[in-house]
């Protein structure tokens, strides 16, 4: 669903821009509101978020799709943990529809889709390990990257029940803003892929603005 912000960026308490296969990681307060933004459209933006006071709840795509009943996500989508608490909700979004089923690009997912000389390449799953290891005060371990979101990625669903990833339908400029319903650690990895269309094979920067309650 097709909803606009009415938050001005000239009130944002920040804003911060990611390259291509970089990684995000940081605190979003309780009533805070973080926006996603896809600069030059088909960037893939993979996503988790958690409990800042307990990480081991976490988000949940499961609990996420069973209780609002739609496999996308988009405005008007309570993100769920694993308590089935709600984590964010999306309060605008110009994209119209986000993944959360595809999972996140990994050194192996590499090798199984695409062939044996892409393990190396670098992948969504990296990045987040090395955010872990390198900010180990936000208490996230190995065993808590679990379910994520693909903000901005296009992975319709066959009739017999099958994932596709296709062309993106995003666009430079589109966005999806979230607003947190507890204090909740923002862990964003934007996808290097360059082996399917996620990216339109050119991974490029996003950009993030967050603005305070």
């Amino acid at each position: 669903m097709i909803k606009e912000s009415f938050r001005s960026l000239e009130y944002a308490s920040s804003s911060t821009k990611i390259n291509a296969g970089d990684y995000f990681i940081s605190i979003l307060g309780n009533g805070d509101t973080l926006r996603i933004v896809d600069l030059e459209g088909n960037q893939a933006a993979d996503t988790l978020f958690y409990s800042a006071e307990d990480p081991s709840v976490h988000y949940s795509a499961s609990n996420t799709i069973r209780e609002q009943g739609n496999l996308y996500l988009t405005a008007g989508t309570d993100l769920r943990a694993n308590d089935n608490s709600v984590l964010l909700s999306i309060v605008a979004d110009t994209c119209g529809r986000h993944d959360t089923l595809g999972g996140a690009c990994s050194t192996e997912s590499n090798t199984v889709r695409y062939d044996l000389e892409k393990r190396c390449m670098h992948a969504c799953r990296d990045s987040w390990m090395l955010a872990i290891s390198e900010n180990p005060e936000f208490g996230i371990k190995k065993r808590d990257i679990t379910h994520n979101i693909n903000f901005f990625m296009n992975v319709p669903v066959t009739p017999g029940g099958e994932l596709t990833f296709e062309d993106g339908i995003s666009a430079p400029g589109k966005y999806v803003e979230m607003t947190a319903r507890m204090d909740v650690i923002v862990l964003i990895s934007n996808c290097p892929q360059l082996n399917n269309p996620c990216n339109g094979y050119n991974p490029t920067p996003i950009e993030l603005h967050t603005w305070n309650q």
